[in-house]
């Protein structure tokens, strides 16, 4: 068990406000003005995720504190900050086909669902870290 103190993230992925469920609503396209509801949808996931990285990143951030707390932990955090970055492509990427009118509606949809699963794997992959953080069996008690 890690006996030092690691701080838990206070910052959560947009799913816990209920932002990534009204994103998945929007992959039921239809209607005139379907392109500005899925932008309106996305700007709260994208700021959300911004603000997702900005405190778990960098020499201040939770990550940096895991890694303090529990070096073992370095290759994990690293996988999740390549996961950023990736997520971060994905949300621009979408917004910018969101915005092209020739961007089919069938290829708006297989960018959202991409989207939500890798968000999806990245809470999971942040959950998965912090339970070995707390949960690992360092050894040295009987």
């Amino acid at each position: 068990m890690v006996t030092s103190p690691i701080q838990q993230p206070t910052a959560v992925l947009p799913s816990a406000s209920g932002d990534l469920r009204a994103l998945g609503r929007a992959l039921a396209i239809a209607g005139p003005r379907w392109r500005e509801r899925l932008l309106t949808d996305l700007d709260p996931v994208r700021r959300g995720f911004t603000e997702h990285v900005r405190v778990t990143e960098g020499a201040g951030g939770h990550y940096a504190d895991l890694v303090r707390a529990a070096p073992r932990l370095d290759r994990g955090v690293r996988l999740l900050v390549g996961e950023h970055a990736a997520i971060s492509a994905a949300l621009a990427a979408l917004q910018h086909a969101v915005r092209l009118p020739g961007v089919s509606a069938a290829e708006v949809r297989a960018r959202t669902r991409d989207l939500l699963r890798a968000l999806d794997r990245h809470r999971r992959h942040g959950a998965d870290l912090l339970w070995e953080a707390y949960q690992a069996d360092l050894g040295g008690e009987d």
